[in-house]
């Protein structure tokens, strides 16, 4: 079959970066006896063929002779090309039959529902795989009986069979996972499924995790069924099925340490590979967030998501993975809680104490995972203030005051992320570790992510920053530059001795025409308002220059300083017509009254088709309008948050303003109060608890 390649016109299909014509050389090249070459060419065709699970009819076209290496005992990696299959079904029946797709060219595609058929076609040859002498062969082609069989009764059949076979304890997970996909794919087969994992769940033959696997999944299929003595159940079997504490869960996550040890080092020296070092970060921790160190994690997994608003239940079962006696099981539990926290608003104290204890000296990787997990939290992460200052204090004593660039990369990640989190909390005790990382300069791109929020500490940073910002490379911007972090930093700690290195910072951006870097410095300096008068001469003239964003700062610079309404309002209203109309609003509203010129134009920015655009405008109109303006604020603020949910900080900003004017607003601000889910995709847990303390302000005063 292989050697029909070339009767297939590939030429005239695309993959995702161009003419699929290197389709054919990929799938010769799987069955190459060479391992280096065969892993490129299943890369190659993952990337292109199968780009983000996208199916091309390149991808479909491929699919025959996928098969014919899965048949071929000769092919050395048979269990990849199963995968491959499998992968390519699941995306394809993952599809909308009735939804158009396109290929790169543009071209209308019915590859999804071209695959779909062909594998169930080929059903027979997934039942064959899932009983091959090779494991992952049969590990890759278990999945596939829940997806493609459309026999259900023989499928069912067939899975019992591979859990009383197998004796690995991931195939006979993934037998029980199968089992409910396939109950939920075939009604007809569903109530026999779950009759299976219900008996499943009560023979105590079974191994506890087997018999959790069966509990979570069966629950998958029937929530209906959910009680009150389910988690208890869950909690059960999950303690039964935890090894006892030996040197062998611990090994688990040395051999994780082992790897981070090798991982971070390469990120801590970024500029050998000319990577900047937030870049290097951000990699190393999207790879750490996908390791699994259990077998149960994804199954836990599951059953979270089973559970859903169920947080009491959630919480104790939490509570039990995060104390586990079973390393691995400890530590997937922290982004598992963090998840929980981030998503679901209420009282966590329980959880955050819990992930404070994880904060073990003798275990960093754990520690660091802890830490950053609540960074992230804060303030939800108030309750662990104490363990967290603790950590810190004993990692200096115990490894001396520079332990903020220990050489052991396990050590520095988990200091570093404790003194942050310390840091998210505005206290002072990370202050110490924070002025090594100034000083001795060493990861201050992680320094100055925080610094800002240590004000009364302005005068021992403020020193340090503006050192730091005397040595800049103007001529550099973005992620190559630290300057982009350095001006927000003075501006939030408020200190006036470093506005004449910010009005040095605006000439030497200019001078190198580095205007984003210049509106930056600008903006930083207007947060000093008119203490900042002596930089007005390098101000005025920016007020009329060519580039729009740096037109806006300089305008919005020259009423911070000065105030002058007569210079300012008119190129603030010229303003409203560039792309920066929305910061033009909120400096038009912050001038208030004697900007009442611009209201014609802020009120037909209501009509316009983006909701910030229309939120901006209507907040500009009430601090310049008032109460004449009130009906329509309070309209045009509450329409844009039903369309866009990201846009409530900014509007109950707006209402909390308006006082008693925002009094029809009163049932949106208590329906936000009552839900229990954290609002806005995109918000962070700090955004949504200032969410909540702005709306309870408003309640109090309009009730």
């Amino acid at each position: 079959m292989i050697n029909e390649l070339d009767g297939v016109d590939w030429s005239s299909m695309d993959h995702a970066y161009g003419l699929a014509g290197d389709v054919p050389v990929w799938l010769r090249e799987m069955g190459s006896p060479d391992l280096e070459v065969r892993e490129k060419a299943f890369g190659n065709f993952y990337g292109a063929a199968h780009h983000q699970g996208d199916v091309y009819p390149c991808t479909a076209a491929s699919l025959p002779f996928l098969f014919a290496l899965a048949d071929d005992p000769a092919t050395p990696d048979r269990a990849s090309v199963v995968a491959l299959l499998l992968s390519i079904g699941r995306e394809a029946s993952e599809c909308d039959l009735d939804a158009v797709y396109f290929t790169p060219d543009g071209t209308e595609s019915t590859a999804h529902a071209d695959v779909v058929p062909q594998m169930r076609e080929r059903a027979d040859d997934f039942v064959r795989y899932a009983a091959d002498a090779d494991l992952l062969v049969r590990r890759a082609a278990i999945e596939a009986l829940g997806l493609f069989l459309d026999d259900g009764d023989l499928a069912l059949d067939v899975l019992r069979g591979r859990l009383a076979a197998e004796d690995g304890t991931m195939e006979r997970l993934l037998v029980v996972h199968t089992t409910a996909n396939l109950a939920l794919r075939l009604p007809a087969v569903h109530a026999a499924a779950t009759a299976w994992l219900g008996a499943l769940i009560g023979e105590p033959a079974s191994d506890p995790d087997i018999r959790l696997a069966a509990l979570v999944h069966r629950t998958r299929c029937t929530p209906q069924r959910i009680g009150r003595d389910l988690a208890p159940q869950a909690i059960e079997l999950l303690w039964q099925s935890t090894p006892t504490p030996s040197h062998t869960s611990d090994d688990d996550v040395d051999e994780a340490n082992a790897g981070e040890e090798t991982e971070t080092s390469v990120s801590l020296l970024p500029e050998a590979q000319n990577v900047p070092p937030e870049i290097a970060a951000a990699f190393g921790d999207l790879e750490r967030h996908n390791r699994v160190h259990a077998p149960t994690t994804s199954l836990l997994r599951t059953f979270h998501a089973v559970l859903d608003a169920r947080i009491p239940e959630r919480t104790a079962l939490l509570a039990e993975q995060l104390r586990s006696s079973d390393a691995a099981i400890r530590y997937d539990a922290i982004r598992m809680a963090q998840d929980l926290m981030a998503s679901w608003r209420g009282d966590h104290t329980h959880l955050v104490l819990l992930l404070a204890d994880c904060l073990l000296p003798d275990d960093p990787y754990t520690a660091a995972a802890a830490a950053e997990a609540l960074k992230v939290l804060a303030p939800v992460s108030e309750p662990a203030r104490e363990a967290l200052a603790s950590y810190v204090d004993m990692q200096r004593t115990v490894h001396g005051g520079d332990v903020w660039a220990a050489q052991q990369p396990l050590l520095r990640r988990a200091h570093q992320e404790a003194v942050l989190a310390l840091a998210r909390l505005e206290d002072l005790r990370a202050l110490p570790c924070l002025l090594t990382a100034l000083d001795d300069d060493v990861d201050v791109w992680r320094a100055l992510q925080v610094v800002g929020q240590l004000r009364p500490a302005a005068g021992d940073l403020v020193l340090r920053l503006t050192r730091h910002l005397a040595g800049a490379d103007y001529s550099q911007d973005g992620f190559g530059s630290s300057t982009g972090a350095l001006l927000p930093a003075l501006a939030a700690l408020r200190d006036p001795a470093a506005i004449p290195t910010l009005t040095h910072a605006v000439t030497a951006a200019i001078h190198q025409k580095n205007w984003r870097t210049a509106a930056t410095a600008l903006d930083a300096l207007s947060a000093f308002g008119t203490r900042a008068a002596t930089a007005l001469h390098v101000v005025r003239p920016l007020a009329n220059a060519p580039d729009i964003d740096l037109r806006m700062a300089a305008t919005a610079a020259l009423w911070e300083l000065k105030g002058n309404v007569e210079s300012v309002v008119p190129k603030l209203h010229e303003l409203l017509d560039t792309h920066e109309h929305r910061t033009a609003a909120d400096v038009l509203g912050r001038i208030g009254p004697p900007a009442a010129i611009a209201l014609p134009r802020l009120r037909s920015m209501l009509t316009d088709g983006y909701e910030w655009t229309r939120i901006h405008a209507a907040a500009a109109l009430w601090d310049i309008g008032g109460e004449a303006e009130a009906p329509t604020v309070v309209e045009t603020l509450l329409g844009a948050w039903e369309k866009n949910d990201a846009t409530s900080n900014y509007v109950v900003a707006c209402l909390h303003r308006m006082g008693p004017a925002a009094a029809p607003a009163l049932p949106r601000i208590l329906g936000e109060l009552a839900l229990s889910r954290r609002s806005g995709h995109f918000r962070s847990t700090a955004n949504d608890e200032e969410l909540q303390a702005t709306c309870r302000a408003i309640v109090t005063h309009l009730v």
